[in-house]
């Protein structure tokens, strides 16, 4: 950044005070907006660009640029999958583009930093996008960590300040039902039907997923066997933004992983993507690690005893296979 912008920001955070020269503010102390809201809409376009690259080359270098997390791991494993059946790339790809883009910016003090872009793409359906951009430095670019996709009333009124900024929350120590530093662990430890684990709202991301899985635990021609582990540090760290209601939405991530064992003899059919990210030789079984990034609905502690943490989306990929 240089000077010209320097003394931009600082005029944007000082408000109405007369500035003689240029003033530092310093993000490591001061309460303020995490980014401005300019900035913002150049990091969105950035993603754009380098992301319809990155897809149409299929580049993992280049998502590396842009992103980070959940994201991140997603998308490279995506492209590295389809960079090695087409090297040549995707003539046909479609660039994404994005339109009625609004920004959740919160005030922040210290680092890391993130903001949160709502906006709309061409992707298909009037559904919205939430992509949580952060970073950890003044130097760092911003990344995008976490996407989640719902239909525009889906997502929570969230709470603001007089000046239009969101809360944000921090890892522990807040009044929620579950705290945001620990819904990665919450969620994997409901799906894994822990005795203990804290109730979540029925819905394709939960009751339906663990009904799949009953589905097909057992079947005529394989055994499948399941196992979730949060995903909650660095890049990983869930971001909270306060809901008007008192609780809050939580974007977080997780791993998951499948391992399907077949009876002597089956003809395992694998696709060709899962068999780019495949180590070892798929003769008898088949393990599949996948990345699941979640956007949730968190109730404060006094809801009462009826609330429920609700997932309002969750997108997962594919990370890694292995045969044996």
């Amino acid at each position: 950044m240089n000077r010209r912008s320097l003394c931009l920001a600082a005029a944007a955070t000082a408000l109405a005070v007369p500035l003689a020269g240029c003033v530092t503010v310093h993000g490591e102390r001061a309460d303020i907006a995490s980014v401005r809201p300019a900035e913002a809409a150049e990091v969105l376009a950035n993603f754009a660009k380098v992301n319809n690259a990155a897809t149409k080359a299929y580049d993992e270098s280049l998502i590396a640029e842009v992103e980070s997390g959940a994201l991140g791991a997603i998308d490279e494993a995506g492209v590295r999958a389809k960079h090695a059946n087409h090297p040549e790339g995707n003539a046909s790809f479609t660039p994404l583009a994005f339109s009625d883009s609004r920004f959740l910016v919160p005030r922040q003090r210290g680092w890391p930093k993130f903001f949160v872009a709502d906006t709309a793409t061409n992707r298909g359906g009037d559904s919205r996008w939430l992509l949580v951009f952060r970073r950890f430095t003044a130097g760092d670019p911003w990344k995008a960590s976490f996407l989640a996709v719902m239909a525009p009333d889906a997502l929570p009124a969230l709470a603001t300040d007089k000046d239009g900024l969101v809360e944000a929350l921090p890892a522990a120590g807040t009044d929620l039902l579950v705290q945001p530093g620990r819904l990665s662990t919450a969620y994997t430890s409901y799906l894994q039907q822990a005795p203990a684990a804290p109730a979540f709202a029925d819905g394709p991301a939960t009751s339906e997923l663990l009904a799949g899985r009953d589905k097909n635990r057992r079947t005529a021609n394989s055994v499948t066997q399941y196992a979730d582990q949060p995903a909650d540090g660095g890049d990983f760290t869930p971001v909270a933004l306060r809901t008007r209601s008192g609780g809050a939405l939580v974007l977080f991530a997780s791993r998951h992983q499948t391992r399907a064992t077949y009876r002597e003899g089956y003809q395992l059919s694998i696709d060709q993507d899962t068999k780019a990210l495949m180590t070892g030789t798929p003769r008898t079984s088949v393990t599949l690690s996948r990345m699941s990034q979640q956007a949730a609905t968190v109730p404060a502690r006094s809801a009462g005893p009826d609330a429920k943490t609700a997932v309002l989306s969750r997108l997962a990929g594919l990370v890694s296979a292995t045969g044996a």
